[in-house]
């Protein structure tokens, strides 16, 4: 077949099929998916070794009569290795004006691309280094927050089709979370979220960060004069929202990772059927993983300790009550 392409193997095992079991050359070509012509052709190359019928290059010898000559190549090469950040159109506009050049800009740019007659620019570009995260080391002056969705297949109840969030948010000194789902992910959800939160947690922080989803501000451009509701409410608390770079998910590191733990620990073997048992369970997650150890906690004496998050929560708590430089947290009431 044209365009089809035998190995050595093949084009020996279509000979022996026809010419020592004496197979019907049609009925070779058949099984063999060749033509008559190629067996004919295989046979006069054949003489009993598999180099014999290995492929050769499809490459002409000779250049094609309109290829580009020696003269229009050095004009090329001039141009480039004396402009090097020149534009393909001028390069072109140069030699058409000065060299008689004929030729089309596709044809151009496919002969010195295909060449490798113009090195490609290095960029200058800086390398990335991550700065040092300043993670505040006293209880309620930073949570981070996010929302991610609830993997459809854990639902097994008869609304499976619909998506369900998962709001989280995380204290980035005791890395003590809370959690909660919503049917919607809109302003309002995160409000009240905010306020389950503060509730939960027992007291207000001096700032909440978060990423620059609709649900946590209004997009640039929209809502001008007018305030989210989510900023509404930490106005009226007296929180700083602070917002996180755009597509910068690393600047919420903490909240990330604890979502990639949920996927690995909570998620991967969860099932429910309805919304309230989903709430049951989330609640009883959120207990487990506020009382499992954390890695990255540290000690009073900074070393790194398998402290849970409630246990670093007490141990800062002390903290402050003796640290009369330690920033004021406005507790809501006593856990």
């Amino acid at each position: 077949m044209r365009g089809l392409k035998f190995s050595a193997k093949e084009k020996e095992k279509a000979l022996k099929m026809w010419l020592v079991e004496k197979k019907d050359i049609f009925y070779v070509c058949k099984k063999s998916r060749c033509t008559e012509r190629s067996l004919w052709r295989w046979k006069a190359q054949y003489n009993g070794t598999l180099e014999s019928l290995a492929n050769r290059s499809s490459r002409p010898i000779t250049p094609h009569k309109l290829s580009h000559t020696e003269s229009e190549r050095a004009a090329i090469v001039a141009i480039f290795t004396e402009h090097p950040d020149i534009s393909y159109t001028e390069a072109l506009g140069i030699l058409r004006t000065e060299h008689a050049y004929k030729r089309t800009y596709g044809g151009f740019y496919r002969y010195v691309v295909k060449n490798h007659l113009r090195g490609t620019p290095v960029r200058q570009t800086e390398e990335y280094i991550p700065q040092p995260y300043e993670t505040p080391e006293h209880i309620g002056v930073k949570w981070q927050m996010d929302v991610k969705y609830v993997p459809r297949a854990c639902n097994c109840g008869k609304f499976a089709k619909e998506w369900i969030y998962q709001y989280t948010i995380i204290d980035e000194a005791t890395r003590e979370r809370f959690l909660f789902p919503y049917k919607e992910k809109s302003g309002y959800s995160t409000v009240d979220f905010v306020k389950r939160a503060i509730v939960y947690f027992g007291y207000a922080p001096q700032t909440i960060q978060t990423d620059n989803g609709t649900e946590f501000t209004n997009p640039k451009g929209t809502g001008e004069g007018k305030k989210h509701a989510l900023d509404i409410l930490l106005d009226r608390l007296g929180i700083r929202h602070q917002l996180i770079r755009v597509y910068t998910p690393r600047h919420n590191g903490k909240v990330e990772r604890s979502h990639r733990t949920d996927s690995e620990f909570f998620y991967k073997t969860l099932t429910f059927e309805t919304y309230e048992e989903l709430k049951e369970k989330m609640a009883a997650w959120v207990v487990r993983y506020n009382n499992r150890p954390h890695s990255s906690l540290r000690n009073k004496e900074g070393k790194r300790a398998w402290l849970t998050p409630l246990q670093k929560r007490e141990q800062l708590i002390e903290l402050l009550r003796e640290d009369a430089d330690a920033p004021h947290i406005r507790f809501i009431k006593n856990k």
